[in-house]
């Protein structure tokens, strides 16, 4: 399995926040598997997992998915690829924008 990376977008990626009602504008992604992400969320605690739902409304975990990133989240997510895949990715808690794309 190819480990999880962040990715520089050429072109802004405009993603709808529901609970905000506008459009967020990102130019920086990582690319999670749907197992990836059904882990992830699986060891988020009450309150991270609360606060996603809040950021991604309704949002399904499948191939395509664009989901609106948070500190939070990128905690999340770092924790996992460290352990998973021994990989630390500084760069995704350091307090700037992302989103996820879930791939297959």
């Amino acid at each position: 399995m190819t480990k999880p990376s962040l990715i520089t977008e050429t072109q802004p990626v405009f993603i709808t926040h529901d609970t905000y009602k506008r459009e967020c504008r990102y130019m920086r992604r990582i690319e999670l598997s749907e197992q990836d992400m059904h882990a992830i969320l699986e060891s988020m605690d009450e309150d991270t997992r609360v606060y996603f739902s809040f950021h991604n409304v309704e949002r399904s975990i499948t191939a395509g998915t664009l989901l609106n990133g948070y500190d939070g989240f990128a905690r999340a997510i770092y924790c996992y690829i460290k352990q998973q895949y021994d990989t630390a990715l500084h760069d995704l808690i350091n307090g700037q924008d992302f989103y996820v794309k879930v791939i297959n």
